[in-house]
């Protein structure tokens, strides 16, 4: 474990240029907002928290997460905590922060993770990263929906194995956007920006179904509003986008997957929570849709030895949609700023309102 003071360099050169001084200067340090940090997060977060004077902070200096014990023991006494998506922010950790909390900043779009009721009971705001980290998300959704659809993970598997043989004339045929439906369940920001670069691929036409029609939106991307039904009977495309709720959990299930096209490829970029896994290996070991690419699952990381794992036709990533230098970065430091300005009581520049 690592603890990282935002004022080290300054008392350092204290103590050269004035030791008496140290001591009033260590008494001032003392009084700043204490903040954990969860995990190591990408530097230019942490370097707008030493930079800012504004708090103290310690953080867990892994890219594994930090035990339960660990983190229930850290956070006594914060004001405020810098979390990740794995950490499980509930009554027992916010019991065992105490009273003195009031921030929790998530680098994270999702939020899942909280218990926004008890911050709210709380009266502790929460900031969160939406935003910074569409275009990344809208690339790797297109990037797993042409690995999937075109067959790129067993074409490569052949490839290295001695399976390429002779011209064959359906060998690793898959599917092409060209002249197709790509429905979207859920459209947000997200989902307009999958539309955007899927539209250089001739795509025909784009549908969507969401808690309400979102005309706005819509008519950035030309997109039709239709029943949940009528997504899953009229997509060659489907990708998932929606966030995971009470009303959204496992509604990617065995009804949903009836009624899609033999020929679909199902596309999961959301959370793991919205497909029920179960239905989703039936449909594609039975043939009833022609492939899956997810990005996200339930549990993660996904054990081995999962059946979707066996299949040809799945294609599972392990939650890599926001991976990219300047997305983490930007996530990281986004969370940082919502952090300061909640402690200062100001306004965050991205909060949940809860």
């Amino acid at each position: 474990m690592l603890v990282m003071w935002c004022t080290r360099t300054a008392l350092g050169r204290l103590q050269r240029i004035a030791p008496c001084t140290v001591t009033g200067f260590n008494r001032a340090m003392s009084t700043l907002p204490k903040v954990y940090v969860t995990r190591k997060v990408p530097p230019d977060g942490l370097d707008i928290l030493r930079k800012s004077g504004q708090v103290q902070f310690e953080m867990w200096d892994s890219d594994d997460p930090v035990p339960r014990v660990e983190l229930l023991k850290k956070v006594k006494g914060c004001e405020g905590i810098l979390c990740v998506l794995t950490e499980k922010i509930d009554a027992q950790l916010l019991n065992a922060a105490g009273p003195n909390l009031k921030v929790v900043s998530t680098m994270s779009v999702g939020f899942d993770h909280l218990s926004l009721d008890e911050l709210k009971k709380r009266g502790i705001r929460v900031g969160y990263t939406p935003d910074v980290l569409t275009d990344s998300v809208a690339e790797l959704t297109v990037a797993l929906l042409l690995a999937t659809s075109r067959r790129l993970i067993e074409a490569t598997h052949e490839a290295k194995t001695g399976g390429w043989g002779t011209w064959r004339t359906l060998w690793l045929c898959g599917h092409e956007l060209a002249n197709s439906t790509v429905g979207i369940l859920g459209l947000g920001r997200i989902g307009v920006a999958i539309a955007e670069r899927l539209k250089s691929f001739k795509v025909k036409k784009f549908i969507y179904t969401d808690v309400a029609p979102r005309p706005e939106l819509a008519n950035m991307i030309e997109a039709e509003y239709v029943s949940l039904d009528e997504l899953a009977k009229q997509s060659d495309f489907l990708a998932i986008c929606c966030a995971l709720t009470p009303e959204t959990y496992g509604i990617c299930n065995w009804n949903l997957f009836s009624k899609m096209k033999k020929n679909a490829i199902f596309i999961n970029t959301s959370r793991g929570g919205v497909v029920n896994q179960e239905d989703l290996y039936e449909a594609l070991s039975t043939g009833l849709i022609a492939g899956a690419g997810l990005d996200v699952t339930t549990p993660e990381p996904l054990p081995t030895h999962h059946p979707l794992f066996t299949l040809k036709n799945c294609v599972i990533l392990p939650h890599i949609a926001s991976a990219s230098y300047t997305t983490r970065n930007s996530m990281s430091a986004l969370a940082a700023d919502n952090l300061l300005a909640g402690l200062r009581g100001e306004t965050m520049p991205k909060e949940l309102k809860l």
